[in-house]
């Protein structure tokens, strides 16, 4: 049996004004509100860098980078100058981590990074699960992780964008630049693609296995 991807649905969709009001807070320096807004965000953000990097460290890392870079563009600060609210803050988050795990894959292209193989969600093996249990599991999530590396750029990003930093389509959108209909047609033919390499067909055969 293939393993299933971890697919997670996107997190209720936060008040406009709400969000908006915790981004200006935590630009004036509010720390409460800076802690609100990476207990919203750092979680998705270490997802998708780790789904891409195999590596917890190298994940962390790269997520305390792009809230580094957040801090800055939310103080004004940067040679790009800083960050005007617009009701678009995630898909600039998530642009920004997309484009570190990219840079961070160019620079490090030709040096293999050991595999941390207990997930693809972003979630830790549950302690509770006995050895056997635990062992499955990590098996089936390298399985998945392999079928992934089969993928191409454009259809690993798509299925990470979505069911790692748990993005709308209309979000992807606004990173990709590509139409939602696109979108959702590239989705569903990477979904099909990473189903087809998880479950090869097998040509039938007969009683006495020549095949038909």
């Amino acid at each position: 049996m293939a393993p299933a991807l971890s697919i997670q649905s996107s997190p209720p969709e936060r008040d406009p004004a709400e969000l908006a009001s915790v981004i200006a807070r935590a630009a004036n320096g509010e720390e409460e509100a800076w802690r609100e807004l990476l207990a919203l965000y750092s979680r998705r953000v270490f997802a998708m860098a780790r789904s891409r990097l195999h590596n917890d460290d190298l994940a962390e890392e790269i997520t305390q980078s792009v809230f580094v870079t957040i801090a800055t563009k939310l103080n004004g600060q940067g040679d790009s100058g800083g960050y005007s609210e617009q009701g678009k803050f995630e898909p600039w988050l998530f642009r920004i981590t997309m484009n570190r795990v990219r840079d961070y894959c160019r620079k490090r292209a030709r040096h293999a990074t050991p595999t941390a193989p207990e997930h693809m969600g972003g979630l830790s093996a549950k302690p509770e699960l006995d050895h056997a249990q635990r062992d499955a599991g990590m098996a089936e999530m390298t399985k998945l992780r392999s079928a992934m590396e089969q993928l191409s750029e454009r259809d690993r990003e798509i299925i990470e964008l979505r069911h790692h930093g748990q993005l709308s389509f209309k979000q992807i959108a606004e990173i990709s630049g590509d139409p939602i209909g696109t979108l959702l047609a590239r989705h569903h033919r990477a979904l099909k693609k990473l189903r087809e390499i998880l479950e090869p067909q097998h040509p039938p055969q007969d009683g006495s296995g020549e095949v038909l």
